[in-house]
């Protein structure tokens, strides 16, 4: 199990409803049928825009504990410039961007496009939920001072199931 060392409030103690709705949505987003390395990226690449070091810790070590190479880990923050990222991780990334940091123009035509012809309806529906969850889950995280380092690959999964 994972061990937090809550720096504010311990949010899953003080509202055991709120982490379950948040866990509800992240299980729907894994349970969707995405390769787990795909729902990590977009985890991890939200969690780099947004600053949350310790999701940027989780998801780091999810990645290496499902076989994405180093490469990929090291180059994510500049996915555009390398071939390391397939199609799919491509229009997953750039959706997951757009979401991210969500401003006045909106999600543009063109990554639209290319997310819905990687995903087709449902599965960017699904995309989207898992963005809105690990968004959420950086917000939780970043608001009541969650202490990276001390995650262990698998044990949020091991939590879920229990």
């Amino acid at each position: 199990m994972t061990t937090r060392n809550f720096r504010r409030l311990n949010y899953p103690a003080a509202s055991p409803k709120a982490l379950q709705a948040m866990m509800q949505l992240s299980g729907h987003a894994h349970a969707a049928g995405f390769e787990e390395e795909l729902i990590e990226l977009v985890s991890l690449r939200a969690s780099q825009i947004n600053g949350c070091a310790f999701c940027i810790d989780m998801h780091t070590k999810e990645l290496r504990a499902a076989g994405a190479s180093e490469q990929k880990l090291y180059l994510l923050s500049v996915w555009r410039e390398t071939s390391l990222y397939s199609p799919r991780e491509r229009a997953a990334l750039a959706w997951t961007e757009a979401l991210t940091r969500l401003g006045e123009e909106g999600v543009s035509d063109a990554i639209y496009d290319e997310a819905l012809a990687q995903f087709g309806e449902a599965g960017l529906v699904d995309l989207t939920a898992a963005v809105v969850a690990i968004n959420g889950w950086n917000r939780f995280s970043i608001a009541f001072g969650a202490e990276a380092g001390h995650y262990k690959a698998g044990s949020l999964r091991e939590r879920a199931a229990s």
